[in-house]
């Protein structure tokens, strides 16, 4: 079953600036993160990755999720590859703006400093700006080799409001209404200035990372009351939380928001674990079920780097969590949402 993004479906109460309303986008309730596309930590095989997005098909997937930061480019090209071949009107792809790739040959024999294991032969600048998003955006089509991208994020406008909001979001919002992409959002690892796109501007759906997890709920705050309210809809990345809750017992050596989690950290999310096992779940299996119990949430992504990943986080995705481990962890204040 696929949940819906409703583009136009506004609180009446809501200015808007869009002249008509196309049709819903249907995105899987899972969804398939294309950043280890890129190449994220450690090299992957083009193979590896076409077999990674061919089990996921196969596994019902139909939402992926791209962006140029991602391995420079590359995860957006091997998406494309992958994809090219399938009905166009079968899948949902998101890409990001907001990072232009500018050549840099003087550093092509480095490595890509931001954590891509690629040549360093271009460089990121920050750019959200109206000739910057169309710029970015015309760029992402060629190396997919997509005729459109269904959803389009700025990506991690935090140091940006002003520009995002005043010139990246209107023009986005005008090639909405042009036909040339389905849907405009905002993609980001806080929650707050989420709340604030949804709250201002005409934004359809916003990604939010690592801000609403079994670990952490801090979306419920700000973000997930106003995106409810005004029905734009909230996809969850970041569900393991860079990986914390990403095995059965988080280890020592734990990486939590890209870095080495603390002791504390690690000892909370250990005691959600240990309560996991009361109930015959393990830890990933109850982060990917709680994050979807919110009505707001529209879809769950997952970063994915070969077959066997996505094998198992369908076998995750597919576990009946019992709603008595809910109520279990609130009760022993491991969880800010009463059941």
């Amino acid at each position: 079953m696929t949940a819906v993004v409703q583009r136009g479906a506004r609180d009446p109460a809501r200015p808007t600036t869009r002249s008509g309303v196309g049709p819903p986008l249907r995105l899987s309730p899972l969804g398939f993160g294309a950043s280890q596309g890129g190449n994220l930590y450690r090299a992957t095989s083009d193979e590896q990755f076409a077999a990674a997005v061919d089990t996921a098909w196969a596994g019902g997937i139909r939402y992926f999720d791209t962006a140029p930061h991602y391995g420079l480019g590359l995860s957006e090209r091997r998406l494309g590859a992958a994809l090219r071949s399938r009905p166009r009107g079968e899948y949902v792809v998101s890409t990001k703006v907001g990072r232009l790739l500018v050549p840099s040959p003087e550093t092509a024999h480095r490595r890509d400093p931001e954590g891509f294991d690629v040549p360093a032969d271009h460089r990121r600048a920050w750019d959200f700006s109206r000739d910057g998003v169309r710029r970015s955006l015309e760029a992402s089509l060629r190396r997919t080799g997509l005729d459109r991208i269904d959803v389009v994020y700025l990506h991690d406008p935090d140091e940006h409001w002003g520009q995002a909001a005043r010139e990246a979001i209107p023009a986005l919002v005008e090639l909405r209404e042009q036909g040339v992409i389905g849907a405009v959002g905002a993609g980001m690892n806080q929650s707050a200035m989420l709340a604030r796109f949804v709250a201002e501007t005409d934004v359809d759906v916003v990604m939010c990372a690592g801000r609403y997890t079994l670990l952490e709920q801090g979306a419920l705050t700000d973000l997930l009351p106003v995106a409810q309210a005004r029905h734009v809809g909230v996809v969850v990345a970041g569900v393991y939380n860079s990986g914390l809750l990403a095995r059965d017992m988080p280890p020592t050596d734990a990486v939590y928001d890209y870095q080495q989690a603390p002791a504390e950290v690690i000892d909370h999310a250990r005691r959600i674990a240990r309560v996991c096992q009361m109930y015959g779940v393990t830890l990933p299996q109850a982060a990917l079920a709680f994050v979807r119990r919110h009505p707001a949430v529209v879809s769950t992504v997952v970063g994915m780097r070969d077959q066997a990943q996505v094998t198992e986080t369908l076998r995750r995705s597919d576990v009946d969590v019992p709603d008595q481990l809910w109520a279990a962890l609130y009760d022993e204040g491991l969880l800010d949402v009463q059941p």
